[in-house]
């Protein structure tokens, strides 16, 4: 599978872009449920593939891949949520997101099971995150966006690879040789 979607270098989050009129959101399969990330946040989609599992790791870490010569950590979401993990399929990609951690930006793959498409999805249509009944974090969630009378989960990628969780993934990205 040929790369999805490239774009710049991050220059809003979830909450500034919601702040708009309407923000833009890749929405994906994770578990029978769809959710979103802001687009800004998006650099590329990738198959999965490659990836390089690494001892003494968090469940929720696949492990690492070669991207263009750098060392990428793969986080699988569904286990991140607490969920089973993640299984392999025809669908299954990585969504390579940029994040900010410790007044850097860092690249960090998170897996899913399929990439839907790109909503814009109106700052109206856009409600608060939910205090209960949510089956993840409720910090993990940016707010709930309707789309076609359906909710769909915006998740606060920031959140999701806490600076505790990317301060680990760091580390390993640091401790690994490039792979030219």
């Amino acid at each position: 599978m040929a790369e999805l979607i490239q774009t710049g270098s991050r220059q809003a989050g979830v909450a500034s872009a919601a702040a708009d009129d309407h923000a833009q959101y890749l929405t994906f399969m994770l578990g029978g449920e769809v959710f979103a990330i802001g687009i800004l946040a998006v650099k590329e989609i990738i198959e999965y593939g490659g990836v390089t599992a690494v001892p003494m790791m968090p469940d929720c870490i696949r492990g690492v891949i070669n991207l263009r010569g750098a060392v990428v950590p793969v986080m699988d979401l569904s286990s991140r949520f607490g969920r089973r993990a993640t299984e392999v399929g025809k669908r299954t990609c990585i969504v390579i997101v940029e994040i900010e951690a410790g007044g850097e930006q860092q690249v960090v793959g998170v897996m899913v099971d399929a990439v839907n498409a790109v909503l814009e999805i109106p700052a109206s249509q856009i409600e608060p995150a939910p205090s209960f009944g949510a089956k993840i974090r409720t910090d993990f969630i940016a707010g709930m966006g309707k789309v076609g009378g359906k909710f769909v989960i915006l998740l606060n990628v920031d959140n999701v690879l806490s600076a505790e969780e990317v301060g680990a993934l760091v580390e390993l990205a640091a401790d690994a040789p490039s792979v030219a």
